[in-house]
């Protein structure tokens, strides 16, 4: 990058790695350096939560705001019921307009814990942007949007080119949500002012086309800017895990769970993910970063600390901090280990530990739950456990049971 940014945000977010391209990186540092730049990215509700891989994006407004500029995070109430074809094998299933709306409150949660809402200038919003795409006329849209995009140029985009190459369908309904989403960008723009989008690298063909949607309708100067794929050292993306998405909200995932998560990245990824997903100065992630052997355990659990203080409170990673080191250093159980609740009524004469170990989320069959067991990767109590016919009765869960899978994933077995 020739270009050096002066301004508070782009300086902070270059340095940090999260800068993939931009429409015109000079353009938009002159405008953040004259005042408030409202910007926004767009979030579909298709799920209940978000994951870590949207943690980017997530820290990206945090910046954001926090160099003196406002966030608006835009809900996806009218697109989600299209679906956004990027990176997409096939087309989504429809979501109801109910399952739409607990999703977007369940996500709602994750955002007060980054940015601060309200009514000031700075302060962060969240439209919907059902709130117009439901009463949009399709004539009236077709003749005043729909006249400035080309089908040539709608075809050579990514997200339909790679589909099309691979001779996978692409719904009508999905060559449509480039559109859509260029015209939130243009309706932002009108009702927010807003004059930059931002996204992952594969959303750079939709962000210029609402930029230039602007420039064409309004003859005004608005911006894009993407972020890169953050993958981590074996060359996955972020979100993942083995046992499934590592999510950001607490009734998807343990605080425990999540710690942990960030507590055993690869050595590789310590600095990258300091710097990318905590506010320590970066002279300091660095310094972490370059730690080699037993001391790279302390960056880590300093980025597990940050991340689950960010995300989930204080509170929370004191406590999954000190569980960790209760289960890893004494052999103790941990009060704040993930815990299966049973009933009397579902033990009975007794449950089968491999029943328990799947239903605890430490396997997700029970095919794989014994296949843990025969090789040797489960334990109770941080005993072997060796015997995949194994029955508990009340009486053997009078006390609580610790059930490990590995060294790592741990769960509590409990009888009310």
């Amino acid at each position: 990058m020739t270009y050096q940014p002066k301004s508070d945000f782009l300086h902070a977010i270059t340095s940090r790695g999260f800068l993939a391209d931009c429409t015109d990186l000079q353009g938009l540092d002159e405008a953040l350096l004259k005042g408030v730049v409202p910007a926004y990215i767009g979030y579909d509700l298709t799920a209940s939560s978000l994951h870590i891989g949207n943690l980017v994006q997530i820290m990206l407004l945090r910046w954001l705001q926090k160099t003196g500029h406002k966030p608006i995070t835009l809900m996806g109430g009218g697109t989600t019921k299209v679906g956004d074809p990027s990176g997409k094998d096939e087309m989504r299933k429809m979501i109801s307009v109910e399952q739409i709306n607990e999703n977007a409150a369940g996500i709602r949660k994750v955002f007060d814990r980054y940015l601060a809402y309200g009514d000031g200038p700075r302060d962060a919003m969240m439209p919907n942007n059902a709130d117009w795409l439901d009463e949009l006329g399709y004539i009236d849209f077709l003749r005043d949007i729909g006249k400035h995009f080309t089908i040539n140029r709608m075809l050579a985009f990514e997200s339909v080119k790679s589909r099309l190459d691979r001779e996978q369908a692409l719904s009508f309904i999905e060559f449509n949500y480039m559109l859509l989403q260029a015209y939130d960008f243009l309706e932002l723009y009108r009702r927010h002012g807003v004059l930059l989008q931002m996204g992952g690298s594969d959303q750079w063909g939709n962000i210029v086309s609402g930029a230039d949607l602007i420039r064409r309708i309004e003859g005004a100067e608005a911006f894009g800017l993407t972020t890169p794929l953050v993958t981590r050292a074996d060359g996955k993306k972020m979100g993942k895990s083995a046992e499934g998405a590592v999510w950001l909200n607490e009734d998807r995932m343990s605080s425990y769970d999540f710690w942990q998560w960030w507590r055993n990245v690869a050595d590789a990824d310590v600095g990258k993910f300091l710097k990318m997903f905590t506010e320590l100065p970066v002279d300091e992630c660095d310094r972490l970063g370059a730690l080699e052997g037993s001391e790279v355990n302390e960056a880590k659990v300093i980025l597990a600390n940050e991340v689950t203080t960010l995300c989930r409170g204080a509170d929370a990673a004191v406590a999954a901090e000190a569980t960790a080191r209760e289960v890893f250093e004494k052999g103790g159980v941990g009060d704040d280990l993930p815990t299966l609740a049973l009933g009397a009524d579902e033990v009975g004469g007794g449950i089968s530990v491999v029943q328990l170990i799947v239903r605890s989320g430490l396997a997700k069959s029970g095919k794989e739950a014994k296949r843990l067991i025969t090789e040797g990767g489960a334990r109770i109590n941080d005993e072997p456990l060796t015997d995949a016919g194994l029955m508990l009765d009340a009486g053997a869960l009078a006390e609580p049971v610790k059930l490990s899978a590995g060294k790592k994933r741990h769960a509590l077995v409990t009888l009310g």
